[in-house]
């Protein structure tokens, strides 16, 4: 297949490119700065994008957004955080929708943040949104609505709803693990939230199935185990062989982060679950978070691109 992928060069774009090119597939970036051998330039914020970079192409991927957990929330953060994703994803899919000949397959972003704090409720791609005040609720579902145009127009719309992804390099697992690799580490929190991961070769394999299936609506890209804080932190431990005994107090975090992202990120509890991944048969090679995390600390994922 030929695939267009917006959102490329972050931890899963990156890692989902080397995937779908080692398995064979023609993959095309679009990207925002001066485009190498084979990229194709485009600007989400001033609304560029050729049509004819489409020509050929079988499924779209958009991956693009501004990181949630990269800097603390202001109002201009905030901002940037939801037009990033509307921007791109409403271009993109208004694009394909005028074209003759569109793309056969959409896969747009979204995440588990639409289910906002849920407490111990099982959550399946069914389960309606999240507080209608929780900011993550109202960025995915506007995310989400954005993508209205290109399954108006017949395209096969499958939205990604992203869990924690697991890697050592990136992402929530890379920012904490520095402190638990010195046996400084516990649980954040009272520990009791749920915290729903998937392993970054899952997530890669995961998106691959929605570019190459006949999932359509939302999927949930997670691990069919979710656990909560308190586990992933004796499984962490015990997977570095270091002890977990020195809890991280919820004030801390706050004053850390602002307490609405100390929120958002590390104290929103979801216990979501990949009905849809797995009615339609996709097996998870990292269905147990020990596996998922020594996936991740092990460099297994290193030889995504090697491995499709």
């Amino acid at each position: 297949m030929r695939i267009l992928i917006g959102g490329s060069s972050g931890l899963i774009g990156s890692a989902l490119v080397a995937y779908l090119r080692s398995a064979g597939h023609d993959v095309v970036r679009l990207v925002r700065w001066a485009a190498g051998d084979g990229d194709l330039e485009w600007s989400p914020s001033d609304g560029f994008l050729d049509p004819a970079s489409f020509v050929g192409v079988d499924a779209v991927v958009n991956l693009g957004g501004a990181g949630i957990g990269d800097k603390r929330w202001s109002a201009e953060r905030k901002q940037l955080i939801l037009s990033s994703r509307i921007d791109a994803t409403t271009l993109l899919a208004e694009t394909m929708a005028q074209l003759e000949n569109p793309p056969s397959a959409f896969v747009s972003s979204s995440a588990i943040g639409f289910y906002g704090e849920r407490g111990d409720e099982e959550l399946t791609e069914v389960s309606p949104a999240g507080p209608a005040d929780d900011f993550l609720v109202q960025v995915t579902t506007a995310w989400e609505a954005a993508t209205a145009p290109a399954s108006a127009a017949g395209i096969r719309t499958a939205i990604a709803r992203h869990g924690i992804v697991l890697d050592a390099s990136g992402g929530a697992l890379g920012k904490m693990l520095l402190p638990y690799k010195l046996g400084v580490g516990g649980k954040l929190g009272n520990g009791r939230q749920w915290w729903s991961w998937i392993s970054l070769y899952d997530e890669v394999r995961a998106l691959t199935h929605l570019v190459t299936g006949d999932l359509a609506g939302p999927v949930n890209l997670t691990a069919p185990n979710p656990v909560t804080n308190t586990e992933l932190t004796k499984a962490l431990g015990s997977v570095l062989n270091r002890p977990t005994l020195l809890p991280t107090p919820r004030f801390g975090l706050e004053l850390l982060l602002g307490k609405e992202l100390a929120k958002a990120l590390v104290f929103t509890s979801a216990k979501v679950l990949p009905q849809k991944l797995l009615d339609s048969g996709f097996v998870f090679a990292h269905s147990g978070v020990v596996d998922g995390l020594r996936a991740a600390l092990e460099g297994s994922t290193a030889a995504i691109g090697r491995t499709a």
